[in-house]
């Protein structure tokens, strides 16, 4: 038994520079095989995926336009584009799921673990356009965009704006424990 973290979740990390080598369909299946197994309330599942290749050029743009600028600058170079949805109510009674975004945040937590596992990175985005990505991607009513996520191999920082060629580096600043954990009460 060790008394240390794992190492794949030591060495996570966000890139914003990716490669231009792609990533297959059996291994990004493999990273959706991964999510799908995440635990959610009353098993209900409610993460659906929107994707497309970098090859994909049309499905890659309609997912790419409903990134903010800024996201578009780096993004465009990822393999992959994801916009991940989560079902707002429950199957099996119709009741609002205020789980959902949580039960969707343990499958990306799922997938990101497979991804280290086999020398793939994602990034994820919150800076969209909800309405955009609702037109773009033909988003139901009954679920709502979350996130978007690039999706690659780590490429060279130095394709970056000089930005944010500083902020690539897979190490950034964790808070403490006592920021975080509270016995009994937060505060104490």
């Amino acid at each position: 038994m060790s008394n240390s973290i794992l190492s794949i979740i030591e060495e996570r990390w966000s890139p914003r520079a990716f490669s231009s080598k792609s990533i297959s369909k059996e291994d990004l299946n493999l990273l959706f095989k991964a999510a799908g197994k995440a635990a959610s309330c009353f098993n209900e599942q409610p993460w659906r995926f929107v994707y497309a290749h970098k090859e994909d050029t049309e499905n890659f743009n309609l997912l790419l336009e409903c990134l903010v600028e800024f996201n578009q600058e780096w993004a465009k170079n990822a393999s992959v584009l994801v916009a991940t949805v989560a079902k707002k109510s429950f199957s099996n009674n119709g009741k609002p799921n205020q789980h959902s975004w949580h039960d969707l945040g343990l499958a990306m937590g799922n997938m990101s673990l497979q991804a280290m596992s086999m020398d793939i990175y994602l990034h994820n985005m919150a800076g969209y356009d909800k309405e955009r990505t609702v037109k773009n991607l033909n988003i139901t009513a009954d679920f709502e965009p979350v996130s978007f996520v690039a999706i690659g191999y780590v490429g060279d920082k130095n394709q970056l704006p000089n930005d944010l060629k500083e902020q690539e580096t897979p190490e950034s600043p964790r808070k403490d424990l006592d920021e975080i954990t509270f016995v009994g009460q937060m505060g104490k």
